[in-house]
């Protein structure tokens, strides 16, 4: 049977988007690890607003149960939406399966960074397909797939008959929209034209399928 309806939320601005952004086209290192990064003003701004919509749901479309991902900016956007919405504790999974895609050995640098330090790499990624390259330690999309594959069979025995919320990355969200679409991997390239999936944009899908994605028309 599995969930009746699936909500996954990408978390809010954090600080190394930012810190990106600000960057630019000027190569950037950020020291701290991925699953350090947490929100900033805006990261948390974007969370109470996600909050204060899920406090506006129809009863029949509200999450009961969250998983989320272990990764603090993860966290940190679920705690301050549950205080923005008022409603009392749900129950709390934290699965490492719902972590960001691990970038290895580009894990601190931006692009221009990557372009200075790994040229030969940025040739094979281009050569294989962003969906397919796996940077030197880290994974490809088709990696974190396999992971979503084994937590949505979790979930089917875990969740069944229950509405749940994700919240997560944004690898995450199009890699679920890939696989709760149904389709073949050889079309998992297909996905990217879904990206960039925007911070604390929200993504729903329910026994008909797909009902909007990327929605940030609460922020």
């Amino acid at each position: 049977m599995g969930p009746t309806r699936i909500m996954a939320v990408r978390h809010g601005e954090s600080e190394a988007n930012l810190a990106h952004r600000e960057a630019g086209s000027a190569p950037l290192v950020y020291e701290r690890g991925d699953d350090e990064v947490t929100l900033t003003d805006l990261g948390r701004a974007q969370a109470a607003a996600f909050g204060r919509s899920l406090a506006g749901l129809p009863a029949a479309e509200v999450p009961e149960v969250v998983w989320c991902s272990p990764y603090l900016r993860a966290l940190d956007t679920w705690r301050v939406a549950l205080r923005a919405w008022g409603a009392g504790p749900l129950p709390l999974t934290v699965d490492r399966r719902l972590r960001d895609q691990e970038a290895g050995a580009f894990a601190h640098y931006n692009l221009a960074a990557i372009r200075e330090r790994f040229p030969e790499e940025l040739a094979r990624r281009e050569a294989e397909g962003a969906y397919a390259f796996r940077p030197p330690g880290g994974e490809s999309l088709a990696d974190v797939v396999v992971r979503l594959r084994d937590l949505l069979a979790d979930l089917r025995e875990r969740a069944a008959g229950r509405r749940v919320l994700i919240v997560a990355h944004d690898s995450v969200v199009l890699g679920l929209r890939h696989v709760l679409a149904g389709g073949p991997d050889a079309d998992l390239a297909a996905v990217l034209k879904f990206a960039p999936v925007l911070n604390a944009s929200v993504s729903v899908w329910d026994d008909s399928g797909l009902v909007r994605f990327n929605d940030i028309g609460h922020l």
